[in-house]
């Protein structure tokens, strides 16, 4: 008997059997342009001995001009066949099946050649794309087409087209791209004609015994997009065409909803999948923002689809499924969606990784090897750096005691956590909660160590963390002054009108914390849908509600200010600042860059700008001034002789950096 009885029973295609119902959806690593072939396979087989059911790869370009950016991978050559052969072996000797997506990027390529149904740019790329011809048409069907047939002789199980997310196929499919008057254009059937030509030929060219899988796009998001019953027609279309699998595309990347980030709520977009259920008879899989299997189960058993789509979460933790079927879900590494190793390195040109499991796409270069002498390892400090080191210290077979000052572990993430649109922190920290306790760590909590306590530890780890970094602004020891700390502790009672220090991402955390009120919309997916303007398919074309976005009443004015002379919030993630920023709009949060702190009274705070002085009238002041490394401890082991290796925080005091602080204390730990 098994808690999850939909995401475990196998699905049947017919001409192949998958093992269940989880399919590992497609994610750009950077591995394949690297071009260490036993890593990529690593990646990929690791994730096959997780027994998933069916794995997708990142996107392989069909042809140059279609590469997501100069020199992005494809099947162009016998060497590169023979070089995914070595991918799709390994994968099948770990007991999987993998499908290679074919991607090809249209006017969201970031290459002069880039091409598409129209000369129309793209807001998020450089280049105005080159309307394509008869001739050029045919030819990317064709490229298409080939990129299948070397997919097959390599050895993959079958492709993925990818026809969502408004690349190529997708800008055919709208009005918003394509201007075309000839038959590839202009009237539903003439936009839908590529993608089911695509498909029909696939499929025609790969046999019938090949896995098809076609990426649709179900709600877009943009000004004239789809309808649904635009959708509905292609989506019979496809499926006669010969279509295995239809896969849930959600938004264009262009769009300006977010559509997988951890401020949107779990499952987000499952109803979306289910109106397209009980139209087509292949197997539909649903995806976005389904990250435990409890959520997979639910949206399974509910008739949502057939089949449920995990990306990120198969970085996070590879033996999701495995860990789910032996009934130890809570030891599933969970994916927060914060976007910060994986999609937010993607589009930096990084390799992939991930914050919570760094040996994602580093799985033979980052190894936990058994410790050849055990040694007694002292961790100071609970935070994402020390719960990191702790882990993989006590998994390579050392005994670890624990400190923390607090009553808690988690360190800074307690503070995450309580951010409205961050609540994936309270699995996390759960997670570690529980990882701590299997691993057998001697947890010392509110517990302050000393040089005298840690004497005797073969090794010692300092991960003291950071402290509120001292602006010196005249008046900030009033009392209508507070710390980040002292507001999201809730430790002292905040004003309605308040002025934020400083504009980092703890500033506008802090200020999300303040303006929000009530329920969080990521806990309300009917509020968030409002919040963003989302409206059913069926009822406004894209998906984009007439009347827009629809925010609730802030709970505060405030005012987010910095000393750098540019716009607030452009350091924030790559992938999710953009949110952080209209969010804030919306609730009418006045953001002031270039500004200078002149003195704190019992109005507000004075600032000067553009050689100016101005008050900006407040209840409360919040100090969000940065932070400086906790390095007391490391300090007082130095003078008594003690040697001690010093991590996350106390190392480097660069905002709140659980990425780097979790790496960094996983590779120390690996090198004990």
């Amino acid at each position: 008997m098994t808690a999850y009885p939909h995401l475990l029973a196998p699905l049947d295609l017919g001409f192949t059997t998958l093992k269940n119902r989880a399919l590992m959806g497609s994610m750009h690593t950077g591995l394949e342009e690297r071009g260490d072939w036993n890593r990529v396979a690593e990646f990929y087989a690791t994730r096959a001995r997780g027994d998933v059911g069916l794995m997708v790869t990142g996107g392989m370009a069909p042809n140059r001009e279609g590469g997501v950016f100069p020199g992005a991978a494809g099947l162009f050559s016998d060497q590169d066949i023979a070089n995914h052969r070595i991918v799709t072996d390994r994968v099948h000797d770990a007991g999987g099946k993998i499908a290679m997506q074919i991607l090809h990027a249209g006017r969201y390529a970031y290459g002069p050649e880039c091409v598409s149904a129209s000369a129309v740019k793209s807001p998020i790329s450089p280049f105005v794309p080159n309307e394509l011809d008869e001739a050029g048409i045919e030819k990317q069907i064709a490229d298409i087409v080939t990129a299948a047939v070397r997919a097959r002789e390599a050895g993959y199980d079958g492709v993925e087209v990818m026809g969502s997310e408004g690349y190529f196929l997708n800008q055919f499919l709208t009005a918003h791209v394509n201007k075309r008057t000839d038959r590839w254009g202009g009237s539903v059937e003439n936009r839908q004609r590529l993608p089911v030509e695509v498909v029909r030929r696939v499929r025609e060219a790969a046999g019938p015994d090949f896995i098809l899988i076609y990426r649709i796009s179900l709600i877009d998001l943009v000004p004239d997009g789809q309808t649904f019953d635009e959708v509905l027609g292609l989506a019979k279309k496809i499926e006669a065409a010969g279509a295995s699998i239809l896969n849930t595309g959600i938004g264009w990347h262009e769009a300006r909803i977010p559509t997988i980030a951890t401020s949107v709520p779990r499952a987000g977009f499952a109803w979306v999948t289910k109106k397209l259920m009980g139209h087509v008879n292949i197997p539909v899989v649903t995806s976005n923002r389904i990250n435990t299997p409890e959520i997979a189960e639910g949206v399974l058993a509910e008739g949502c689809a057939d089949m449920v789509s995990m990306a990120r979460p198969f970085l996070a933790d590879p033996d999701f499924v495995a860990k789910a079927a032996a009934g130890r879900a809570q030891t599933i590494a969970p994916c927060i969606a914060c976007n910060q190793a994986c999609l937010d390195h993607t589009f930096s040109g990084k390799l992939t990784s991930c914050l919570v499991n760094p040996r994602a796409c580093n799985e033979t270069e980052l190894t936990f090897e058994k410790a050849e002498t055990p040694k007694s390892i002292a961790v100071v400090g609970a935070g994402p750096a020390g719960l990191s080191a702790a882990l993989v210290a006590a998994g390579r077979g050392h005994g670890v005691t624990l400190f923390d000052k607090a009553g808690e572990i988690g360190g800074q993430l307690n503070m995450a956590r309580r951010i409205p649109g961050k609540e994936e922190f309270d699995g996390l920290v759960a997670w570690y909660e529980t990882m701590v306790a299997e691993a057998g760590i001697a947890l010392k909590l509110n517990t302050g160590a000393t040089a005298e306590t840690l004497a005797g530890f073969d090794e010692v780890i300092v991960a003291t963390g950071v402290l509120p970094r001292d602006p010196q602004i005249d008046g900030e020891d009033g009392p209508n002054v507070l710390g980040y700390v002292d507001v999201l502790r809730g430790r002292a009672p905040v004003g309605k009108r308040v002025a934020i220090v400083g504009a980092g991402g703890i500033g506008f955390d802090v200020a999300e914390y303040l303006v929000h009120q009530g329920v969080s919309p990521a806990e309300d997916p009917e509020l968030w849908r409002r919040e963003w303007g989302v409206a059913d398919p069926s009822e406004a074309r894209g998906g984009l509600a007439p009347e827009g976005p629809q925010p609730e009443p802030p709970a505060r004015q405030v005012v987010l200010l910095q000393r750098k002379a540019e716009r607030p919030g452009k350091r924030l993630g790559k992938t999710t600042g953009w949110i952080h920023r209209a969010t804030l709009q919306a609730k009418g949060v006045k953001m002031l860059g270039g500004v200078s702190y002149d003195r704190i009274t019992p109005e507000g705070l004075w600032i000067t700008r553009d050689g100016t002085p101005e008050l900006i009238e407040a209840d409360t002041v919040v100090l969000c001034a940065g932070q400086v490394s906790d390095q007391a401890l490391a300090d007082d082991l130095a003078a008594a002789g003690i040697s001690a290796h010093v991590i996350g925080g106390a190392d480097v005091a660069a905002e709140l950096d659980a990425k780097r602080a979790i790496d960094q204390g996983a590779r120390l730990a690996a090198s004990l």
